[in-house]
């Protein structure tokens, strides 16, 4: 509608006015004079932008790698099936992909945590009202009766 009012009314002003002034229609401006650049500020306005997506990218890139490294690693510890996608993921990001500080930390302390519990004595402290210094007694008396057993066989 807008169109329609603006062709019909802006034709008859331009007749009024002997067509004097030379105007370019709208669609033939260039991109650099429409946003009011020359053509060289123009074209180091947009190899910047182009600049800055490229840098984004890469950073995308490299916390999907982060991501994908720290969801392999899970998967590797509960053995769960792993992920192509992950791993094409981690191949895309380059070989500098390391899992974060903060996280290694973590990781560090619970296979401590796994070590001791996988243990015997960790086992042992698991288990409620326990006392280790008894069982200790108790295992040294047992292996001495054996060897007292064991002297006093005829067969040995």
């Amino acid at each position: 509608m807008a169109f329609m009012v603006k062709h019909v009314v802006g034709g008859q002003l331009k007749n009024l006015t002997g067509g004097l002034t030379e105007e370019k229609p709208e669609g033939e401006k260039s991109e650099a004079a429409a946003s009011g650049m020359t053509q060289e500020e123009f074209e180091q306005y947009q190899q910047q932008l182009e600049e800055e997506k490229q840098e984004r990218e890469a950073s995308f890139a490299q916390k999907k790698a982060e991501r994908a490294t720290v969801r392999s690693h899970f998967r590797d510890k509960y053995r769960l099936p792993k992920n192509e996608l992950d791993e094409t993921q981690i191949q895309q990001a380059g070989d500098d992909v390391v899992l974060p500080t903060e996280l290694a930390k973590m990781i560090a302390e619970d296979n401590q945590e796994e070590t001791h519990k996988q243990s015997v004595l960790g086992q042992l402290s698991n288990i409620q009202n326990v006392d280790i210094d008894q069982l200790k007694d108790k295992a040294q008396a047992t292996l001495e009766d054996l060897k007292k057993q064991t002297e006093n066989c005829s067969l040995m």
